[in-house]
């Protein structure tokens, strides 16, 4: 008799906040921005953050990114508690489970396009063969549609090819984690959609996304859209609007 196959444990979030809490404190009275943030992400998956400016969405994704820390609650990176992570354990998995991509595209403008990008690699990956090295950042490319552009720099690309070849970046360590923060908000609408879609098309390679945005359309491609409110994360009322 064939014995049955036990169900395999799920696999853990990829980022599962519980209770985050932060406080900004400046020469004025300290200001409390986070207080009580939960949120789940796995593989695949992708979240829009709106809110409005100074809601504290930029300052929740640099706590998930690790460039800064919470006062309180957990932080669970695969299943480990990173709450209290040191600085040179939090660059080290900075780089092998984050991509990043920003307002601003942060390019070097004497190298090209395939330079940029294969800059990630040199930072973040130690060294790699030139030939590997090559066609990495060639697929990296191609995923976001501008492989025919390896070699123009970026004084001779439009926005929206800066932007993606931005993405390309991010992609090109393989992250199991894309955080785009307002990346379309120097675009046009028809360009920030393609932008988006280059970002949205990471998911289905198992990457998660969470993105901070503005724009109710570009939002709602994602598949969950939270608002963040008085330092909390609630499922956005307005998610149907376009």
């Amino acid at each position: 008799m064939t014995q049955p196959i036990p169900p395999q444990p799920a696999a853990p979030a990829l980022i599962q906040l519980n209770g985050i809490t932060k406080t900004l404190k400046g020469q004025q009275q300290p200001r409390t921005i986070l207080s009580g943030v939960d949120l789940s992400l796995h593989s695949g998956e992708s979240v829009a953050i709106l809110g409005r400016s100074g809601s504290g969405k930029s300052t929740l994704l640099s706590l998930i990114g690790l460039f800064d820390r919470p006062d309180g609650g957990q932080y669970l990176l695969e299943g480990t508690d990173i709450s209290r992570i040191a600085e040179r354990k939090a660059a080290a998995l900075r780089s092998a489970r984050f991509g990043f991509v920003f307002q601003r595209f942060f390019l070097l403008k004497s190298l090209t396009a395939a330079q940029n990008v294969a800059m990630a690699l040199v930072n973040g990956q130690g060294w790699l063969a030139r030939r590997k090295r090559r066609t990495r950042v060639m697929e990296a490319l191609d995923q976001v549609g501008i492989a025919h552009l390896a070699k123009s720099k970026p004084p001779r690309l439009s926005g929206g090819e800066q932007q993606r070849v931005a993405i390309a970046r991010a992609l090109v360590r393989d992250p199991k984690i894309l955080l785009a923060d307002e990346p379309t908000g120097a675009l046009d609408t028809e360009t920030g959609n393609l932008v988006i879609e280059a970002l949205h098309s990471a998911t289905q390679r198992g990457c998660g996304l969470i993105l901070v945005t503005h724009d109710h359309a570009h939002a709602n491609k994602m598949g969950t859209v939270l608002r963040l409110t008085d330092g909390k994360l609630a499922v956005a009322q307005e998610q149907v609007v376009v």
